[in-house]
């Protein structure tokens, strides 16, 4: 076994191991990249490209359904499966292939290949070939979905999100279970592919959102269009043929029993954290094995060691696994007496459903007690109506005295470009009357947002 000496040693070559890698390298610190796996990151290769790829492709579908409501008659509106999923294909491997490209591009003796292990909090064996010592090292493993026991006997009937990607055609049927992001995105989008599709959700939470009222409009929005069971009980599940079957139950509701093609299983992802021998570091781990760390500076507690990305758990997002790579290489390269807590950006989340969910700042169950409440329906509001996407409903919160914005959740249209502008208010903690001072044009579904800071700011005052 050979032996490796570094400054900083990244396990896992995702957005956050690249990032850090990066920010690393750029402070003059000797960096050494290791990976087990198939290079290209999460998102390009089995999150949020290919996944926009399948909705851009069931939005084009649902577009030609409602055309006939603005007047305009589309004959002989068909899905071509194996186009759709062609497309899905090729664009995904041609982002991943940046990501290839990138990392081809770094000198050879910056890469690692191999699965890596701690011997100590310095001292990582990658595979049976290399042992790395180094002056601190940073975690960035990713998450893998998880997979519950009861779907295990189903075969290749149960998939995750990965394997829907590299379909050739679009299936008959899929059950979803799980109404979270993923859930939900490819839920909607293969029901407007034509796929017979049923979303089950055990809770009655529905892609992320916490804001009754707001939560409320979107259940309804998404309900009138894609079948979404919520608080549903599975009983029973089992593999017939070549299908599943699936017995559950809503509260209130007779048992039903149903079969799929597939069950796609969107319940949540584990942190990859458990082969990598943190029982050898001095890293202090709670009774499921994750290690405690501090959030601002993202070190495990009194060791060279640091966690960055989805693996951590704070906000599993590409933009903010950047952020975090950034953060721990920096960290990293500076350890042990430059270590710094970082500023961290407004929080802000998308779920590109139809309407868009989106969430910013301060949620609604982080909010203090004295904050103030403003909202829009976007049933009535102009621009929405005009383009028949006049659905959801958006909350904007700000604190009484300073009158600052806080946050805000939201259902609507366009509210992926909403959220931007108003993370970027959260982030320069402007007050309500300033946003006010700003300019709305006539007619855009930012006037929305408008309609609810004016609400918001007659509530200050009261």
């Amino acid at each position: 076994m050979k032996t490796v000496k570094v400054d900083v040693a990244i396990i896992g070559a995702g957005t956050a191991g690249l990032t850090a890698y990066k920010a690393a390298t750029k402070a003059g610190a000797r960096t050494i990249l290791i990976e087990q796996g198939p290079h290209g990151t999460t998102c390009a290769r089995v999150g949020c490209m290919p996944s926009k790829l399948l909705i851009a492709a069931a939005d084009a579908a649902q577009a030609a359904r409602l055309a006939p409501e603005f007047g305009v008659l589309v004959d002989n509106v068909r899905i071509n499966g194996e186009e759709v999923m062609r497309r899905v294909r090729e664009e995904r491997d041609r982002f991943v292939g940046f990501v290839l490209r990138e990392v081809d591009d770094m000198p050879e003796d910056t890469k690692l290949d191999g699965k890596a292990r701690f011997v100590s909090d310095t001292v990582l064996e990658v595979g049976d070939h290399t042992r790395v010592e180094a002056r601190s090292v940073v975690i960035a493993t990713g998450t893998r979905p998880h997979i519950p026991a009861q779907y295990e006997h189903l075969g290749d009937r149960a998939i995750i999100n990965d394997e829907v990607f590299d379909w050739h055609e679009l299936p008959e049927s899929v059950l979803v279970v799980g109404a979270g992001v993923i859930g939900l995105e490819l839920g909607q989008a293969l029901s407007r592919l034509g796929v017979r599709t049923r979303v089950l959700q055990r809770s009655r939470h529905l892609g992320g959102l916490r804001d009754p009222a707001v939560l409320e409009s979107a259940t309804d929005a998404v309900g009138a269009e894609l079948d979404v069971c919520l608080e549903a009980a599975i009983l029973d599940v089992r593999r017939v043929g070549n299908e599943a079957e699936v017995r559950y139950q809503v509260p209130g509701q007779p048992e039903v029993t149903e079969r799929f093609e597939y069950v796609l299983l969107a319940t949540g992802r584990l942190p990859n954290l458990e082969s990598l021998g943190l029982e050898n570091t001095g890293a202090q781990l709670d009774d499921r094995g994750r290690p405690a760390f501090d959030a601002d500076t993202l070190q495990l507690t009194h060791t060279p060691i640091f966690i960055a990305g989805d693996v951590n758990g704070m906000r599993p997002l590409l933009h903010e696994a950047a952020d975090d790579g950034r953060i721990a290489g920096t960290n990293a390269a500076a350890y042990p007496d430059g270590v710094q807590p970082a500023t961290r950006r407004a929080a802000m989340s998308i779920v590109f459903s139809d309407p868009q969910l989106a969430a910013v700042g301060l949620r609604f169950d982080e909010l203090p007690d004295d904050v103030a409440i403003g909202e829009v329906d976007f049933s009535n509001q102009g621009r929405s109506r005009i383009m028949l996407k006049n659905q959801g409903k958006m909350r904007v919160y700000a604190e009484r005295g300073s009158e600052v914005f806080l946050g805000a959740e939201m259902a609507g249209p366009a509210m992926e470009h909403i959220a931007h502008l108003l993370a970027w208010a959260a982030q320069q903690r402007l007050t309500v009357p300033q946003m006010l001072d700003m300019p709305f044009y006539h007619p855009v579904v930012e006037e929305g947002l408008r309609t609810a800071l004016q609400g918001l700011a007659r509530a200050l005052r009261a």
